[in-house]
């Protein structure tokens, strides 16, 4: 139970809520927010801040978890339980980003440990129960949730990579849509001829280009020049100086498309509501999902909230229970973070042997902050949010949290101050119990000190009756007595720098505080001469004993800080044999990486030395002993023997492993200039064969390389790749070539060199090789984009960019590209159109549409 209704303003919980709300994603986590509650239960709030902790872990120690697309779109896909309802583009394409989203974040909870799950076999039902996940709490959050990657790939089929209707997604859409772009093809030439012809007459100004006026194409004229101009008006700019007509010859055209676009509309719907039926069986799945999206959802706000007040998650008892160390208002922290100020943390302890504790202290001096903070992180803890306190500290569960501070007098309902308080007091004397956390200001005030001290004496007897738990700030002399005299109930104090004056924000507990009246009266300014009097009127001893009780508070803030500095000293030198203990182990470990790792080597170096061996009298066998040719493999079998005869020398571990690594280095040396000097043997070779025998006595001129020129039936393969293909016919730079498998391409004679004929036998290799070429092309297809960017290019960059993209689109079967150029100086756009002229491929290039970016864009048609 929570009391009063206004707990959670009162305490500044409001403002928790809206700093979460702040970091949702989407409304589904606002609505969690919003609905968020507090629970009594320990084992639903450890397993709240479970998730929020390994969702700190998984910001910390990943960056890959799906985030990107929390889109709330329930009430559409509740909308689908009405038979003959659909989905509108924007709202599919809304359900397959998010569906993709809710899928990936199941699929990245679930994935097993590294550690533990690398080593088991899948398929086995016990092996699944017994399956170490990464993050375990977040991933019983997935138990129940269905996803629905079938749906998004039936969604992909008809929408694009924008969220519009692909023209494949039926028939009657994409002759619509090429009846469409036929149409305002023409429309856009004519325009284009009567603004030329208006422009050349003078009619319209050079830089004008048609627009669009309630979806119609029309041409923008002077006021002065509308009559000129065939046609019908349509609009005017709102400065009343161009008016747009539409030209009487297109009137017609756009009709038509008008016509065309309904058409377009009505199959749409034809097709959204077609797909309707395949949604409908699974609305009650699907909207089950979007809430395990919405628990996501608050579980992130939940941690980024933590990580903004420096939170922590502890683990919660199911008993009642405060053993808090630094604890800080999040609050008031980022609000002093603002200024430049650093909050006091405040240690509180509550324990069923000091349930209730007493809090006096001068005013101004954090008694009522110190009531919120206990509040206010008691309440966020059990609504599963985490609290900035120690990592050390305790907690526990509160079945009701009862707050009794600030004014509640009401004109309305009759209410005082102090009856207000009354009526507080009579509420949690009747809902009190040993679960039940009290917090009180000002305990008694509003009325007659001396009545007002006894009534709240005997209200805090009945509090220690039923065993209840309670933080009470006060200034009663007759309460820090009651807290001397009675079990359970300790007094507390709020810390004061008498001589700095000035309130120091701490909490000592154990002694009761002074409220530093004089004190106060003094450094305000109040007369010496009343000052004087009011300690004459209340007697020398009370003086005295109030001065006592602050010397007392004195020296045991002073012999705290001592205990708390040894404290420090000691954790610090812990922490030093630690780091020096770490040392020594790591220190250890490289020692043995370092043994193991020369051990690998020089078991690879015998590998390698037997390896060179048998390489020498295979060699030496196959050379048929040449006298030359057998010198030369000698001597690098005994260099490489010397080599490693140096390393038998080496009795030490470090030096065994940096001669291994110098060996190895000069062996990759000895293999390259090897490889060079196999190259140059080659040519050497080739030469030779070129010559006339000795025989013959006489030697032959080389001839001079010809450019490559091939015919039909020549045996060929694409330069850099390994697939054999024969030509099938050559037109001019342009050969047409048919690979393994029947696989026929065309594309420029320079990207083809000539290759060896595959034999028969060799028949299952050549079909492989058809496979790779077919897997290769499939992979550039796979990676195709249909369009190509040259803006900012050279001309020569340009010309080359554009070159492999119309010989990748020929290769890949594409059969419409689109090469964005800019209109500029128009240099771009003139070089692209002269390099497609002379494309065979290529049938036919012109602008693009004006809504789709005119003459800034080529669209090329390729055969």
């Amino acid at each position: 139970m929570i009391y009063p209704n206004n707990f959670e303003s009162k305490i500044g919980f409001d403002e928790i809520r809206n700093l979460l709300r702040q970091r949702c994603l989407s409304t589904l986590g606002k609505e969690m927010v919003d609905k968020m509650s507090l629970s009594c239960d320990a084992e639903t709030i450890n397993e709240w801040l479970c998730q929020v902790r390994e969702f700190r872990r998984i910001q910390a120690e990943k960056d890959n978890f799906p985030l990107q697309y929390f889109f709330d779109v329930r009430e559409s896909v509740a909308r689908l339980r009405l038979e003959g309802t659909h989905l509108e583009e924007s709202e599919l394409f809304d359900l397959k980003r998010s569906l993709d989203t809710i899928y990936n974040i199941v699929r990245f909870l679930s994935s097993e440990d590294e550690e533990t799950g690398s080593g088991k076999e899948k398929g086995h039902e016990n092996e699944r129960e017994a399956a170490t996940y990464s993050y375990p709490a977040l991933q019983r959050l997935t138990n129940d949730v269905m996803t629905f990657p079938e749906l998004v790939r039936r969604i992909d089929a008809i929408l694009d990579k924008f969220g519009h209707i692909k023209d494949n997604a039926s028939p009657a859409l994409a002759d619509i849509r090429s009846n469409l772009a036929r149409t305002e093809g023409s429309i856009s030439r004519t325009l284009h001829s009567i603004l030329r012809s208006a422009q050349s007459e003078g009619l319209v100004e050079k830089d004008v280009t048609p627009t669009l006026r309630d979806g119609r194409l029309v041409i923008p004229v002077a006021p002065g020049m509308k009559r000129k101009i065939r046609g019908i008006v349509h609009d005017e700019s709102a400065t009343g100086k161009t008016v747009f007509i539409e030209p009487a010859e297109v009137v017609e055209a756009n009709n038509k498309i008008r016509e065309l676009e309904a058409e377009e509309r009505r199959e749409i719907i034809r097709i959204l509501t077609e797909f309707a039926k395949t949604v409908r069986p699974h609305v009650a799945e699907i909207l089950h999902s979007y809430r395990f999206m919405a628990r996501i959802d608050l579980i992130r706000a939940k941690a980024e909230l933590a990580n903004l007040i420096k939170g922590f998650e502890p683990e919660t008892g199911s008993r009642p229970h405060i053993d808090w160390i630094r604890a800080i208002h999040p609050i008031l922290r980022l609000s002093l973070d603002k200024q430049g100020k650093t909050v006091v943390p405040l240690d509180i302890t509550l324990t069923h042997d000091r349930r209730i504790l007493i809090i006096s202290g001068p005013n101004a001096g954090g008694k009522s902050v110190c009531l919120k903070t206990v509040g206010l992180l008691q309440y966020m803890l059990q609504c599963g949010l985490s609290i900035p306190i120690g990592d050390r500290s305790r907690t526990g569960v509160f079945e009701n949290i009862m707050i009794d501070i600030g004014d509640e007098q009401s004109i309305e309902n009759d209410l005082s101050t102090y009856s207000s308080h009354l009526t507080n007091m009579k509420n949690m004397m009747r809902q009190s119990n040993p679960r039940t956390l009290l917090l009180i200001d000002e305990f008694g005030g509003g009325t007659e000190p001396q009545i007002g001290g006894a009534i709240a004496e005997s209200v805090l007897k009945q509090f220690c009756k039923k065993e209840a738990y309670g933080i009470i700030t006060t200034h009663y002399q007759n309460l820090k007595h009651f807290a001397e005299d009675h079990k359970g109930v300790v007094n507390g104090a709020m810390l004061y720098d008498r001589h700095e004056m000035r309130a120091l924000f701490q909490l000592a507990i154990g002694q009761p505080g002074s409220s530093f009246a004089i004190e106060i009266a003094r450094k305000t300014g109040i007369p010496e001469e009343v000052i004087r009097d009011a300690s004459e009127i209340v007697g020398s001893d009370y003086i005295q004993s109030d001065k006592y009780l602050q010397d007392i508070v004195r020296d045991k803030r002073y012999w705290e800080n001592k205990r708390q500095t040894i404290h420090q000293h000691e954790k610090s030198l812990e922490q030093r044999i630690a780091k020096y203990e770490s040392d020594i182990k790591e220190l250890e470990q490289s020692r043995k990486d370092i043994l193991r790792r020369a051990k690998e080597q020089a078991e690879e170096l015998l590998r390698d030395s037997n390896r060179k061996i048998e390489n020498t009298i295979r060699e030496i066998k196959e050379k048929q002993a040449e006298k030359e040719e057998t010198k030369r493999i000698r001597e690098e079998l005994n260099a490489f023997k010397d080599e490693v005869s140096e390393i038998d020398t080496k009795a030490n571990d470090e030096m065994i492993a940096r001669k291994i690594r110098q060996i190895q280095e000069r062996k990759k040396r000895r293999e390259e200039k090897k490889r060079k000097n196999a190259g140059k043997n080659d040519t050497s070779d080739a030469a030779s064969s070129s010559t006339a025998s000795p025989a013959d006595g006489k030697t032959a001129l080389k001839t001079k390389p010809e450019t490559t020129k091939f015919n039909v039936g020549d045996t060929v393969r694409i330069k850099g790749l390994t697939s054999v293909g024969s030509i099938e016919a050559v037109d001019g730079k342009m050969a047409t070539v048919i690979f393994g498998g029947g696989m026929r391409t065309k594309m420029r004679a320079d990207r083809l060199e000539r290759a060896d004929t595959p034999k028969k036998e060799a028949a299952n290799t050549y079909a492989t090789v058809g496979r790779q070429t077919r897997e290769t092309i499939d992979n550039r297809k796979l990676n195709f984009k249909q369009d190509l960017d040259i803006r900012g290019l050279r001309a020569d960059e340009a010309v080359n960019a554009v070159m492999y993209f119309i010989d990748d689109a020929i290769l890949v079967g594409m059969s419409r590209v689109r090469i964005l150029h800019g209109t500029g100086t128009g240099a771009l756009r003139q070089l692209t159109r002269q390099y497609l002229a002379t494309i065979p491929n290529v049938t036919s290039f012109r602008d693009e549409h004006v809504q789709f970016g005119g003459a800034g864009i080529t669209v090329v048609d390729i055969e």
